[in-house]
């Protein structure tokens, strides 16, 4: 079984942390990208073992349209080829109640809080969604 995760985020300190951590830490190959196209054909693709989905992506587009990590995230879980895959939702915006709305909406497996400053938490984040 693959230990690719792709992780779709537009804050390169972002994806510093999250990749350093994931890599050094959970022993994962991380793939970056926030261009849909380029997250649908790595999904498609079927040895990704996880999704870490910024939910606010400020850069990402789909046929002409701004779109989001939840935009994104449901295109993933309609579609019968990506659907198992695991998609853990980051984002900042995490008021009380957001983790269920959004993963209710997206039909995503997890949620992590941004910022993230606990690397063990992200780990325990990513190993909960996948080793199920």
């Amino acid at each position: 079984m693959s230990n690719r995760i792709l992780l779709v985020e537009d804050d390169p300190i972002n994806v510093k942390f999250i990749q350093t951590v994931l890599t050094k830490k959970g022993g994962y190959a991380v793939v970056v990208s926030e261009e849909v196209d380029e997250i649908l054909k790595l999904a498609r693709e079927g040895d990704l073992k996880a999704i870490i989905m910024d939910v606010s992506l400020s850069r990402s587009s789909y046929q002409g349209q701004k779109v989001d990590g939840i935009f994104i995230t449901k295109l993933l879980k309609q579609e019968e080829a990506t659907r198992r895959i695991p998609v853990l939702l980051a984002t900042a915006h995490a008021m009380f109640g957001d983790r269920e709305k959004y993963l209710e909406l997206t039909g995503a497996e997890g949620y992590i809080s941004k910022p993230i400053h606990d690397p063990s938490a992200l780990i325990d984040a990513v190993k909960s969604v996948t080793e199920v």
